[in-house]
């Protein structure tokens, strides 16, 4: 149960990262504004190394990206996402 769950989180971290390089973010730096006390993320400089540019990737819609964060508690890392995709749209 516990490797499902580390699995999946793997999963969302890539998600987040993918979604970011989709939008020209950088994930490292989106995710310290989120949690600027925190160190390096090593799950998601792995990630990191996973993701394909943006012309190889599947689109991922804004909506998945927030809902997989919270899904995972990540509630700081949404409300930044959330800003820059209010920016984009609005």
């Amino acid at each position: 149960m516990i490797e499902n769950y580390q699995n999946d989180e793997k999963m969302m971290i890539l998600i987040f990262a993918q979604w970011c390089i989709n939008h020209d973010l950088d994930p490292k730096e989106m995710y310290k504004r989120a949690y600027p006390a925190q160190g390096e993320n090593h799950a998601l400089s792995e990630a990191l190394a996973l993701t394909v540019p943006e012309a190889e990737s599947a689109e991922i819609p804004d909506q998945t990206v927030l809902q997989i964060l919270q899904l995972f508690g990540n509630d700081d890392l949404a409300f930044i996402v959330q800003q820059v995709i209010d920016k984009r749209v609005g």
